[in-house]
């Protein structure tokens, strides 16, 4: 059965039209996956003690532009430690302006309530990456100590002072905030050109 130019050119531009379309989505993916990040920021979410570190990277070493640990009296309620979470992390990132965001993965041997607080944290701490477009990443503890300290069941003091030494820090810094400057510690180490593991992205 024969068809009419005009029904050629239709069939053209289907057939086309979706191979435009992917082509399109898969360039914007690989933009938006793109490891060449200069300012990091890592996240330790606690309800009480949200630890946060912000790095950039250069030579001849990282640069800590600013850290701390955005805490919560025990009295106040959830919903009230989960927004202030949010707000100061809106804060520091309009401030000095990371391009991706690595979180502590869950460490599911914790009792199952301290999961549950945790992960609300967690999910606070991500709304506002990711309301700032931030690429989130997550990393696990043992990985974290393992790619800082050398030891994957390393103490926070061991972490807290090696972070000090990466970073050329004149002072020891808090444990959880020490914990947030590791996690971006570790991420530029696992996106650097001859790293090995790919980090896991939420």
């Amino acid at each position: 059965m024969g068809i009419t130019p005009q029904q050629f050119e239709q069939i053209k531009k289907r057939l086309t039209a979706p191979k435009a379309a992917a082509t399109a989505v898969l360039g914007s993916s690989l933009r938006t996956t793109s490891n060449n990040h200069q300012i990091i920021l890592g996240v330790d979410p606690s309800l009480r003690g949200t630890g946060y570190g912000i790095i950039r990277l250069g030579k001849p070493h990282p640069q800590a532009l600013a850290f701390g640990t955005i805490v919560c009296p025990a009295a106040w309620e959830h919903s009230r430690c989960l927004v202030k979470i949010a707000q100061t992390l809106r804060e520091v990132l309009l401030h000095h302006r990371p391009t991706v965001c690595v979180v502590e993965g869950l460490f599911y041997a914790q009792n199952l309530q301290t999961a549950l607080t945790m992960g609300e944290a967690r999910g606070a701490s991500m709304v506002a990456a990711g309301e700032a477009g931030l690429e989130i990443f997550e990393i696990a503890p043992r990985k974290v100590k393992q790619a800082i300290v050398g030891y994957g069941a390393a103490q926070k003091s061991a972490v807290a002072k090696m972070v000090q030494r990466m970073l050329h820090l004149p002072e020891l810094p808090a444990a959880d905030a020490a914990d947030a400057l590791a996690l971006a510690l570790a991420h530029a180490q696992e996106t650097s050109r001859y790293a090995l593991n790919i980090p896991k992205r939420i």
